[in-house]
């Protein structure tokens, strides 16, 4: 694989960066809020994704008949990169798990209703995949599905659904056949979010971000909104947390927080003395730069062997989410040791080292290693997938 971009690449880099100087805006983008910066959760971001989308931009690999572009993975990947850049809205769930998924495994009638409200960006989506006894295991998912005439009954609980508050349709799994082994019987349904039958209840995490709890009584959902076949939602979850593992987190904000840090050990002082020259800083530094290096490549890898087709390879999606989001903690951590005291006060606070990002970060960090499949998670499957390694090992 080639590592360098090619002219038409960089030239399409140029075209985003000039597009978002142009529509920069304090109420869109914040890189303080880390990866929770990616949500379009109020009406000044939604304004500033519709305008992505007419650009053409929100559906760069979509195939053409259902409007998008039929291009090349690195484009959009490119994209998201500039997008996290900035702290500004990122086109990961609905483009990527909902709208593929629809594209991959829909009926006519869910890619005519749904399809074209994404690449407007006029609809925005939660996921319902964990449960309060079924976090990184969606395979354990219990919330119940009924059949009810011609729909489905459902009830139950799911958990840190983040986008639960402002979302208009609640992409859920629940399963249909109880009898069968967990990783079959789970069925995929779309769910207005205005149901009546739908509570949301909030949980603050120590990112200072909102996610939710949803309590589901007697919804009921017509077949017209069951996604693909009955009892196959596990295995177009697995597909879609692929997409997501990667298009969560994004490297080029863990970049940016290098640089502040190497900024800093290049200019500060401890007890008199250049921070630069401790033997031991310079160390740690360099090791946390060549491991940043690791992180991008792999990043590139998946894109790279997305591009050859067919569904997102899932080695590759848990080594680049593994290894980004362990070594971001890490990344943390530096940042908190090195500042020293001052890493303590809060983001924006006048004299606090890297302007209060290491606490900030410290406290996100955390979140990153557990949302989309913990790192436990990731280590399986890479052991049964990408080396062979039985289940019971």
């Amino acid at each position: 694989m080639d590592f360098e971009f090619t002219s038409e690449q960089q030239a399409f880099v140029a075209e985003v960066e000039a597009f978002l100087d142009a529509n920069d805006d304090p109420e869109v983008f914040d890189v303080t809020r880390e990866n929770m910066a990616q949500i379009v959760d109020t009406p000044a971001r939604r304004a500033f994704m519709a305008k992505l989308g007419e650009q053409g931009w929100l559906g760069i690999t979509w195939p053409v008949e259902h409007g998008g572009s039929d291009g090349d993975g690195i484009y959009e990947y490119l994209l998201n990169e500039a997008l996290a850049r900035r702290g500004g809205p990122q086109i990961g769930k609905g483009v990527g798990i909902i709208g593929k998924t629809i594209i991959r495994h829909g009926s006519e009638r869910l890619k005519r209703e749904f399809l074209p409200k994404i690449l407007r960006s006029e609809v925005e989506f939660a996921v319902g995949y964990s449960e309060p006894n079924a976090g990184s295991d969606a395979a354990s998912m219990q919330l119940k599905a009924v059949r009810d005439g011609d729909g489905w009954r459902l009830n139950g609980q799911k958990t840190w659904t983040t986008s639960a508050h402002f979302a208009d349709w609640y992409w859920v799994g629940a399963r249909t056949d109880p009898g069968a082994p967990k990783h079959h019987g789970i069925t995929l349904f779309l769910v207005p979010m205005d149901d009546p039958g739908i509570t949301v209840r909030p949980i603050w995490t120590m990112g200072d971000e909102r996610t939710n709890e949803v309590y589901l009584d007697d919804v009921w959902v017509s077949d017209d909104y069951v996604v693909g076949e009955v009892n196959r939602g596990f295995q177009y979850i697995s597909e879609a947390l692929d997409l997501e593992r990667f298009t969560m987190f994004t490297f080029s904000p863990v970049a940016q927080r290098l640089e502040l840090l190497t900024e800093h050990v290049a200019t500060a002082r401890r007890d008199g003395v250049p921070l630069r020259d401790d033997p031991v800083v310079r160390r740690r530094l360099a090791r946390l730069h060549a491991q940043a290096e690791v992180a991008r490549v792999l990043g590139l890898k998946f894109v790279f062997c997305s591009a050859r087709g067919g569904a997102a390879p899932t080695a590759e999606a848990s080594e680049y989410k593994l290894y980004t989001t362990e070594f971001s903690r890490r990344l943390a951590d530096a940042s908190m040791d090195l500042a020293g005291p001052g890493s303590q006060l809060r983001v924006r606070t006048a004299d606090a080292p890297m302007s209060g990002r290491a606490e900030s970060t410290y406290r996100y960090t955390v979140i990153d290693t557990i949302g989309g499949g913990a790192s436990e998670i990731q280590k399986n499957i890479i052991a049964r997938r990408k080396l062979g390694l039985p289940k019971n090992f």
